[in-house]
């Protein structure tokens, strides 16, 4: 007796709307199948089988499979989601009847099939179990883009595509970090998407795309739509940056943000730092840091020496007060030993006193450091440099006694370097004369770049010859401990809980 042959499952793509944006594979399959599946609301009406509908015939089995809830109210007592899985329990069980059966099953699908498609849940729950093929459609992604007439993303620039329903914090983060992007998922959630745009300062840059390639389609600026026109099937695009002018509404004239880059590659780089390097005219910085920054078409760069500071941001400020948005680039955070104090000196000279200017944080080498290690920096601690560049080494040794003397943990910033070989081992020596010998002393060496290092010794046995311009020394105080765990690796901790007495 031979086995009965099941039925082939289909998803298949119709595009954003226009039913000639079918692809000639769709129009085959929806021929082809014996059952033509497609979701709706409660009302009945399916966008998917209004697209597809001059190619369903009268022979054709339909299944329409009617969402029970479309917004997140409902008394099921297993909430929204437990509605909606026991749903997509009961369609799969529908369409693996006629699966079973050997008949064919075409699920009709907006846009693209996997592409925040209904008909992902069938297939997760079908494709398993029986021949699936999906059919690829255009996207209301490409769509939107063509409609607008502008390139959505050029060059080596980043497309990010985010659902409107995430938490508005989340969409301004995103939004702030990236060069181009499509908000999907409107209608309800405009207000919150629309002030992610405004709070990221991509609000001027948005357009809006309403219905593309369908009836009542319109196109605009996101910041003239009203919240209470908005549908479902609408999205908000930042297009491309490269080659277009300043949108008319964003700030005029010129400023200065000085950034962090961290210690690192673009990893430890914040949000709000990618977005602002991103839409920078001009990048101004040592040229180690600036090499940590994509290049990007149309965008100017200015390296210079490391000990150039005040040149530098003199030079920025020059730039941002001929209307230019300069980005001034600094390793760490802009504000620890770093280009942020330079720039604002400059600026507080009065010739630049009208030009903006902010700092945006990064993450510091002794905090990346640390967190490598442990948690040496648990507890209270001090930060110092032991470059004598800029003070007398006076009072760098005021200072570590006095941090010493006070149980303080110590960052310790450019321990040395090839004209400084002997400031490691008198600052050694100086804290030996407070702090056991064995004391925890983590060295932390090019952290979260390709040459990383980082190790703990004895403070009595720490070497100046092994300490550089690129490491960070991190001593622990009197509470510091050093342990080995069971897998081997070594990890240095300050207790938050410092002992009476």
């Amino acid at each position: 007796m031979n086995e009965q042959k099941t039925g082939r499952l289909y998803g298949v793509g119709l595009g954003p709307g226009d039913p000639a944006l079918m692809t000639v594979r769709a129009v085959e399959i929806i021929a082809e199948a014996d059952v033509i599946a497609y979701h709706s609301a409660r009302h009945g009406r399916s966008i998917a089988r209004s697209i597809a509908a001059k190619h369903i015939r009268a022979g054709h089995v339909e299944e329409p499979l009617v969402y029970p809830v479309t917004t997140e109210t409902t008394d099921h007592p297993g909430g929204y989601r437990g509605a909606m899985e026991e749903f997509y329990a009961e369609a799969a069980a529908r369409l693996a009847a006629h699966l079973d059966a050997g008949r064919t099953v075409a699920v009709l699908a907006e846009g693209d099939p996997l592409f925040y498609g209904s008909y992902m849940h069938m297939h997760k729950r079908l494709a398993d179990r029986y021949p699936t093929e999906v059919i690829p459609g255009v996207t209301s992604v490409s769509a939107a883009a063509a409609r607008l007439g502008t390139p959505l993303v050029e060059g080596e620039e980043v497309l990010t595509i985010l659902p409107g329903t995430l938490p508005e914090e989340e969409l301004t983060a995103r939004l702030a970090a990236t060069d181009a992007a499509v908000v999907m998922k409107l209608g309800r959630t405009f207000p919150a998407v629309r002030g992610a745009f405004e709070a990221s300062g991509r609000l001027p840059e948005a357009r809006y795309v309403e219905r593309a390639t369908m009836a009542g389609e319109r196109v605009g600026e996101l910041a003239e739509v009203d919240a209470g026109s908005v549908p479902y099937f609408a999205v908000a695009v930042l297009p491309s940056r490269i080659g277009v002018p300043r949108p008319e509404g964003a700030p005029e004239g010129g400023e200065v943000a000085v950034v962090g880059t961290g210690p690192a590659g673009p990893l430890w780089l914040t949000p709000e730092t990618r977005g602002v390097l991103a839409a920078a005219d001009d990048l101004v910085g040592y040229t180690t840091y600036l090499d940590r920054v994509p290049v990007r078409p149309g965008q100017v760069r200015h390296g210079s020496d490391n000990k150039v500071e005040s040149e530098r941001a003199e030079f920025a400020l020059d730039l941002a007060r001929r209307g230019r948005r300069v980005a001034v680039v600094s390793g760490g955070d802009p504000g620890v030993f770093a280009m942020a104090t330079a720039v604002l000196e400059v600026a507080s000279q009065d010739e630049y006193a009208q030009v903006p200017v902010r700092v945006l944080p990064g993450v510091t080498a002794a905090n990346a450091a640390a967190a490598r290690a442990g948690a040496p920096l648990g507890h209270d601690y001090a930060t110092i440099s032991l470059s004598d560049r800029l003070k007398p080494w006076e009072v760098i040794a005021e200072r570590l006694r006095a941090a010493a003397t006070a149980d303080l943990v110590l960052a310790l910033y450019n321990p040395g370097s090839r004209s400084r070989t002997w400031q490691v081992g008198k600052a050694r020596d100086l804290l030996l004369e407070h702090r056991s010998p064995d004391t925890p002393v983590v060295l932390g060496r090019d952290v979260g770049g390709p040459a990383e290092s980082v190790r703990t010794v004895r403070l009595g046995d720490l070497d100046p010859a092994e300490v550089d311009m690129r490491t960070i020394l991190l001593v622990g105080s009197s509470q510091t401990r050093w342990v080995e765990r069971g897998d081997g690796r070594q990890i240095v901790w300050t207790p938050r809980r410092y002992p009476e007495g």
